[in-house]
């Protein structure tokens, strides 16, 4: 089949920040490198700005701007929403191009609230019924080390599995005079750490363990309560603007919690802005009874895995390099040992989310997964403003 061939999928993204970067990107590259069944067309961008929006278009390959998320849903060219903006607007965003016809891709965490995530779900599973996916963008599972360890618990590789240990930390606001941004407001935000990294590490730990998060009992910490305001909507990495006073950070800095999961394992999970040199260190153990994996995403190419079976005179942890042909996404890319990045996994994204809707399936994760993701994170605040009680994950 060839590329003029391919039915012709019109995408229009909302935002175009950090997260609209990375997934331009994609859209533009996963046609290059993977035998997609669609051709997806960068129809346009929204932004609330005219000149900002245009820029970005043109800086990052869309064909035209508009400056409310409204017409670019209303556009016939448009058949898949890809909604890049803060949290406090993906339910409106969300429901109403389901509601209009169209596939929608969202940034995690889904929503800011367990009610507007349900929203989202039920609104997706509507839009099921008429052929219409919907897809949340937890772009880690596409990892190719991190699909490959679920490839491996699920094969049996670790026997069953005891703990699941998760850790997110950074340290991009350790800094006291670091502004005032969106993603320390809890109205834009809906969370700090919690929602913005711990819900990756929620997803993944299920993702690879196969299982879900039942219970947990938290601890919250917010560590700098003031700081300036910034001179204008600011993403992450933006430098205050002149002197313009101080604001409230409402959000928490760091979230620690312990869990339990539906086969039983116990879990750990730590998500912080507050680790002191640590960039981005999304890391996940898993033990079993029969083997061990570790992963970091610092070495996102990287697998540890230790097999219980072997002969203790020689056993160990030992280093796989996630580069093979064989391996989960690794073969439309570079000969073995050319390394990827983290761009890769939101191109992965884009594969997997036009080859479900070619083929109408339901792609993974689901929004009824985001907003199951969405419960735990509303269990660990519950949990943490209850000075750590034990607190049911809600079914």
């Amino acid at each position: 089949m060839t590329h003029e061939s391919k039915p012709a999928l019109g995408v229009g993204m909302v935002g175009y920040a950090f997260m609209g970067r990375a997934h331009s990107h994609a859209w533009r590259n996963a046609g290059a490198f993977f035998d997609l069944p669609g051709a997806p067309v960068m129809v346009a961008l929204a932004g609330r700005s005219r000149d900002q929006a245009t820029a970005a278009a043109e800086r990052l390959g869309w064909g035209a701007a508009e400056t409310d998320w409204r017409e670019l849903i209303r556009r016939d060219d448009v058949d898949i929403i890809d909604i890049c903006s803060p949290g406090d607007t993906h339910a409106e965003i969300a429901v109403a191009a389901l509601e209009a016809g169209k596939h929608v891709l969202c940034e995690k965490p889904l929503a800011n609230t367990v009610a507007q995530a349900v929203e989202m779900a039920e609104a997706a599973e509507r839009a099921r019924a008429n052929g219409v996916r919907s897809m949340v963008a937890f772009n880690y599972r596409r990892v190719p080390a991190l699909a490959l360890a679920r490839d491996m618990v699920a094969e049996g590789r670790l026997g069953t599995i005891r703990h699941v240990r998760a850790q997110y930390l950074q340290d991009w606001i350790v800094d006291p005079e670091f502004p005032l941004v969106w993603r320390l407001d809890v109205n834009k935000a809906g969370s700090g750490a919690l929602g913005d990294i711990g819900a990756h590490i929620i997803d993944a730990a299920q993702f690879v363990a196969g299982d879900q998060v039942t219970g947990v009992s938290a601890l919250m910490e917010t560590f700098i309560r003031k700081r300036p305001l910034a001179g204008a909507s600011a993403g992450l990495g933006a430098a205050a603007s002149g002197n313009l006073g101080q604001g409230t950070v409402t959000v928490d800095d760091a979230a620690l919690f312990i869990g339990k999961m539906s086969g039983g394992a116990l879990t750990s999970f730590e998500a912080t802005r507050f680790a002191t040199g640590r960039k981005n260190a999304m890391r996940l153990e898993i033990n079993g009874s029969a083997g061990s994996l570790a992963f970091d995403f610092e070495a996102m190419n990287e697998l540890s895995f230790y097999d219980n079976t072997e002969d203790s005179r020689t056993a160990g942890f030992r280093r796989i390099l996630v580069t093979e042909p064989d391996h989960p996404y690794a073969g439309a890319w570079w000969p073995p040992g050319h390394l990827l990045g983290y761009d890769h996994t939101f191109t992965h994204e884009v594969k997997d989310f036009v080859e479900a809707i070619a083929s109408g399936t339901d792609p993974s994760p689901s929004f009824e997964d985001g907003l199951q993701v969405q419960r735990v994170l509303a269990a660990v605040a519950r949990s943490a403003s209850d000075r750590g009680v034990w607190t049911d994950v809600e079914a």
